[in-house]
């Protein structure tokens, strides 16, 4: 039962800390392109951007959280070998919660992948800047279950 009641608040403590930092990160100046989840490039003039959970432009962000809800899949270690006004591709790890027996209780696995950015468009909360709209997840060796070798998702405006 002890052991049930500490896994409980750690992640009521990480929950509350992950809250409190979306909470720093929706706050910052919004012409702040800086990656909320380590440094990232400055976007070039009329170059796309990569909008994330907190409604945050960024270029070339070095990890982009997938699951804005639960934090449950992610990428990490992006390498950006692309950056231009068309696509956006870079090498990295996606983050996966096996969520067994439960998400709280799951763990991450970690699955390469390329990543590829496309389809910018005006970005409805400043329509002078353009947002990639679509990724593409090409899992490059062993991938999550269930999972295809290739998956395309929309991304978010």
């Amino acid at each position: 039962m002890r052991k049930h009641t500490v896994r409980t608040a750690v992640t009521l403590c990480a929950a509350a800390l992950l809250t409190a930092g979306l909470g720093t990160a929706s706050a910052a100046p919004a012409t702040s392109p800086s990656s909320a989840h380590g440094a990232g490039a400055q976007p070039q003039p009329r170059q796309p951007v990569l909008v994330d959970c907190a409604f945050q432009p960024h270029a070339r962000p070095d990890a982009f959280i997938l699951a804005c809800g639960d934090g449950n899949s992610r990428l990490a270690s992006l390498h950006w070998q692309r950056w231009d006004g068309r696509t956006a591709v870079a090498r990295g790890v996606n983050l996966v919660n096996d969520c067994k027996p439960y998400c709280a209780a799951g763990e991450f696995h970690s699955y390469p992948v390329v990543v590829r950015l496309a389809h910018p468009e005006p970005w409805k909360k400043r329509p002078q800047v353009r947002q990639f709209t679509q990724l593409t997840l090409t899992f490059t060796g062993a991938r999550p279950a269930g999972y295809d070798r290739v998956v395309t998702l929309p991304l978010w405006s």
